[in-house]
C-alpha cells in the first residue's frame, strides 16, 4: 500500500481549511491521522515532529510554503 498524498500535501489540505490557513503542528497531525491521509510512515518520529521538520527546517525544499507563526504554529502561504 502506498500513501496517495505527500505529507507536504496532507498538511496544505488541512491547512486550507483552517482560519487564516493557521494550525499548530499537533492539530495538523491530528487532522491527518482522523482523515487517514497518510498512513503509512517510516521511523520512530511522531507525526507532529516530522510536520515540523517538514515546514520549518531550512534544508526542506518544502519551506517556502509555509510561514512559521510560532514555535508551534504554522500558516500555509
Amino acid at each position: 500500500m502506498k500513501n496517495l498524498l505527500t505529507l507536504h500535501e496532507a498538511v496544505i489540505l488541512i491547512l486550507l481549511k483552517k482560519p487564516n490557513r493557521t494550525a499548530s503542528y499537533d492539530e495538523i497531525a491530528k487532522e491527518i491521522e482522523k482523515r487517514n491521509l497518510f498512513p503509512i510512515r517510516k521511523g520512530n518520529i511522531s507525526l507532529s515532529e516530522q510536520i515540523k521538520l517538514r515546514t520549518s527546517i531550512a534544508s526542506s525544499k518544502y519551506k517556502h510554503l509555509f510561514q512559521k507563526v510560532s514555535e508551534n504554529e504554522i500558516r500555509f502561504t
